[in-house]
């Protein structure tokens, strides 16, 4: 069966400051269950801000490191969720259950990408 890694890109810059509320946590809380007992989740997790996270990039030969935060990126990936699915439909089917929990104001993205074995 195919794996998926889904990337959750946010606009670090402009994330909302309002607590979605307990009724967020307990919907999310409560899909999270539904796929790792439907034998669908492999991992799943956020990601600490980019102002903690380090860029390394191999140009002219040699690697260079760049410290964040990273202004120049509009978007970055806030987490991420790898799963194992039929096909590409039902993991964007997960993706896009996974956005519609959030609030009506936020903007969420996902990224599905199936992952290449062997």
């Amino acid at each position: 069966m195919p794996r998926y890694l889904t990337m959750i890109r946010i606009d670090e810059q402009n994330a909302p400051t309002d607590d979605p509320g307990p009724e967020f946590q307990e919907r999310m809380n409560a899909l999270l269950e539904e796929i790792t007992k439907a034998g669908v989740m492999l991992d799943t997790a956020g990601l600490t801000p980019t102002s903690e996270s380090t860029r390394l990039t191999w140009s002219g030969g040699r690697v260079s490191y760049t410290d964040g935060p990273f202004t120049e990126s509009k978007e970055v990936v806030g987490g991420y969720s790898l799963i194992q699915a039929k096909d590409k439909a039902e993991a964007m089917e997960w993706a896009r259950r996974f956005l519609e929990i959030h609030p009506a104001h936020w903007e969420v993205t996902a990224e599905v990408r199936e992952i290449e074995e062997g």
